[in-house]
C-alpha cells in the first residue's frame, strides 16, 4: 500500500501535466493570443502541482517534479506530432520546462500553505 501512494503524486502529475499542455496547445491557443499575453497559460501548469502534492504522501516535491519531468517529453513528442506549431523545437522546449516550473512551484505553494495551516492551528 505504502508503495502504490508515493506513487499516485508522480502518476497524477503525469497525467495532469499532459492534460494541461495538450489542452493549451489545442483548445486556449487562440484565447490567449487575442488577449495579447499568450504567457498567461503557463499558470495553468500551477494546478497538476497543487494536485499531485495533495495526493503526494509526505511532504514532498520530488514526486510533483519528477512526475512533470517525465510528462515534458512526451508532451513534446505529442505536440510535435499532432498539431503544426508555429514555435521551433527550442521554443517549444523552454515553454514546457517553464511548465516544469510553475508545477513544482504550486505544490511548494500547496506545502508552504499546508505547513502554515498546521502551525496556526497548534
Amino acid at each position: 500500500m505504502s508503495i502504490k501512494r508515493s506513487w499516485i503524486g508522480v502518476i497524477c502529475c503525469f497525467l495532469l501535466f499532459t492534460v494541461v499542455c495538450l489542452s493549451l496547445t489545442f483548445h486556449l491557443k487562440g484565447a490567449f493570443r487575442e488577449s495579447g499575453r499568450p504567457e498567461l497559460g503557463l499558470l495553468f501548469f500551477i494546478l497538476p502541482g497543487v494536485i499531485a502534492s495533495f495526493f503526494s504522501r509526505g511532504e514532498e516535491v520530488t514526486k510533483c517534479l519528477l512526475g512533470a519531468i517525465l510528462a515534458a517529453p512526451v508532451c513534446l513528442v505529442l505536440t510535435r506530432l499532432l498539431f503544426v506549431t508555429s514555435r521551433s523545437f527550442l521554443q517549444e522546449l523552454a515553454w514546457l520546462l517553464s511548465g516544469v516550473f510553475w508545477c513544482a512551484l504550486g505544490a511548494l505553494c500547496f506545502l508552504f500553505i499546508r505547513t502554515f495551516i498546521r502551525h496556526y492551528r497548534r
